[in-house]
């Protein structure tokens, strides 16, 4: 009688049972604030208009001296398109926060430590973009004339931008570095880190799209991706890969408690 009531499962109590949840929504909040801090703070350095009118013209000189592609060269075809620059503008619009949260939420998941980490590595590299929109205010090719480049998305739609002089819902002279390719790299590096065989290296196909995407559109110079690729490679530098492991004897295991139950 004693054997059969051991064996019996004990009954886990609510709050026990709510507490990941509870976690995983503190964590979701956690990045949306981050992304809104960004929204809220690239506001903040709006009306530097001529500034970044004449900066934009520099960055477009300085991209012919390195002898970089023509961002034209990469439009032009798009605009032969509708249907293809209609998927690009809603590839601009509508992967870039999504994908990086279900990223995170599968990292979180599966991968505890390099959720951290990958969530640590966003922090800083929006933070850092965040002090170069301060000190560089840039218009996007769309917005300077000297480029030829058109605005696709409100060519062709969607857009997220309203007219430059009136949008009150972002800052559109903060185009240096792109975050849309800061992210997109980060979340990238990331699932190569934590999966295994030769086609993880395909995960880089992400930001590969969205470097083109960003350009293709108007909306950002090559010099936009450049820049935040050196910035995430300072990150990783000060925040180095973590190597996930089984906590030993006697160590503190900070994965979530689902995961370590599981685990066991």
């Amino acid at each position: 009688m004693e054997i059969a009531e051991l064996a019996v499962p004990r009954p886990v109590a609510p709050g026990r049972r709510a507490a990941p949840a509870r976690r995983a929504a503190r964590e979701l909040l956690l990045v949306a604030t981050l992304f809104l801090l960004y929204k809220v703070a690239r506001m903040a350095v709006a009306g530097r208009v001529s500034t970044a009118l004449a900066n934009g013209e520099s960055i477009w000189h300085m991209e012919r001296l390195l002898h970089l592609p023509d961002e034209s060269a990469v439009q032009h075809p798009l605009l032969a398109y509708d249907l293809v620059a209609h998927l690009a503008n809603g590839y601009y619009a509508y992967v870039h926060f999504p994908a990086t949260v279900l990223t995170l939420v599968w990292l979180y998941l599966r991968h505890p430590a390099h959720y951290l980490w990958t969530r640590r590595v966003l922090a800083c590299l929006t933070a850092g973009a965040l002090a170069l929109h301060l000190l560089v205010p840039l218009a996007p090719p769309r917005l300077t004339a000297l480029t030829g480049l058109v605005d696709t998305g409100r060519r062709f739609g969607p857009t997220v931008y309203g007219p430059p002089d009136t949008d009150t819902l972002s800052n559109q002279y903060a185009a240096m570095p792109s975050l849309h390719v800061g992210w997109a790299l980060a979340v990238a590096v990331a699932l190569v880190a934590v999966t295994r065989g030769r086609l993880r290296w395909l995960w880089l196909a992400h930001p590969l799209v969205t470097l083109l995407v960003v350009v293709a559109t108007g909306n950002h110079y090559w010099l936009d991706g450049v820049a935040v690729a050196l910035m995430l490679g300072v990150v990783h530098l000060v925040l180095p890969t973590p190597a996930e492991r089984p906590a030993r004897e006697g160590e503190r295991d900070l994965s979530p408690p689902a995961l370590r139950t599981r685990a066991r």
